[in-house]
């Protein structure tokens, strides 16, 4: 039935490609209808095809049903983080709410986060954490359609062209025998990640986990499958268990400039030292560490960071983003009752 649908769904739109002509692009209109594929649009459907995925009429077929939304390119205009500082940023992140809604999801599912960080060696907090900030743990996990993110951004938004082509071709390649739910029905954020960790589709391809083994992957109703794809995808990002993320630094009146050190830990903790950055907490002195500031409410804040810091820009680039994970896991960790 599904089948006889998908081929009627692809008949219309050949015959619409045959009358509109073979040069004619999308449309530009906002949100509206993509509109009658042109030649790129024609040239991405056979790409999905030659590399396993749909037909090329399906995939036609689908980006037919797909709309602009100018929301979702202004939205990629203004990145969050763009003009934030850490006074600014934090407050978003580390409210009581956030905390006490962050303790209370670690104390009810303590058994599955448990096992789970043990099975890919990453601290339960940073999972939580992780929900906690991408979606406040499952309450907003994006409004938009991702065929219809995802579309937008290929097709009409030159900068990022080519990545978000790339996670579109993704999507289709994932199917819907692989996703719990259609393409078509998918809903996340404006940039097209998806489920409580905010997965683009390259992520799912690689990272995303079917850990209650029911044949699918379901990050938004399935707590096993998010949970450990969150975890997997650190574990595969350099997540060192037991190791640090980040400690407080007390420079000395002459410590020494360091410009630009970037985030890579490529310092031993006790150059950082001799360099006059003498970290609050006891860290092992050969820790490979980096030093990062930041623009606080008390003025500026030093902190000696480490590799598993690194780890979680690999999930998002910004420090900011980092530092709240950190600090939001550190919170909950106290609450839950964790050392």
């Amino acid at each position: 039935m599904q089948a006889s649908f998908r081929a009627a769904r692809a008949h219309l739109v050949l015959v619409s490609i045959c009358l509109l002509g073979a040069g004619r692009g999308f449309a530009a209109a906002t949100n509206g209808d993509i509109g009658a594929p042109g030649a790129d649009e024609r040239a991405f459907a056979a790409e999905v095809a030659r590399e396993g995925g749909p037909p090329e009429a399906d995939v036609l077929a689908t980006l037919a049903g797909a709309k602009v939304q100018q929301s979702i390119l202004d939205a990629i205009a203004r990145p969050a983080e763009a003009t934030r500082t850490w006074r600014d940023y934090a407050p978003i992140f580390l409210t009581d709410k956030r905390i006490d809604d962050g303790v209370a999801f670690y104390r009810a599912n303590r058994e599955l986060l448990e096992r789970v960080g043990k099975e890919y060696g990453v601290a339960p907090e940073i999972i939580v954490a992780i929900i906690g900030v991408e979606t406040s743990y499952g309450a907003i996990t994006g409004k938009y359609r991702v065929l219809d993110a995802l579309a937008t951004l290929a097709f009409h938004y030159p900068p990022r062209a080519k990545f978000f082509r790339g996670e579109l071709k993704q999507l289709f390649l994932l199917g819907d025998a692989h996703l719990a739910y259609p393409i078509d029905a998918l809903r996340g954020s404006y940039a097209g990640a998806m489920g409580w960790g905010q997965f683009m589709p390259t992520s799912v391809a690689k990272w995303a986990k079917d850990e209650d083994g029911d044949g699918r992957i379901d990050l938004w109703g399935s707590l096993p499958d998010i949970t450990a794809s969150i975890a997997h995808y650190f574990a595969e990002h350099g997540w060192q268990a037991g190791q640090p993320v980040a400690v407080r630094a007390q420079p000395a009146a002459d410590a020494r400039v360091l410009p630009d050190p970037g985030l890579d830990p490529v310092y031993p903790l006790q150059q950082m030292e001799a360099w006059g950055y003498a970290p609050l907490e006891k860290i092992d002195a050969d820790t490979p560490s980096t030093l990062l500031r930041l623009d606080g409410d008390l003025g500026v804040e030093y902190w000696l960071v480490f590799g598993n810091f690194r780890a979680i820009t690999r999930y998002n680039k910004s420090p900011l983003y980092a530092m709240a994970v950190f600090q939001l896991a550190q919170a909950i960790a106290r609450g839950a009752g964790e050392p």
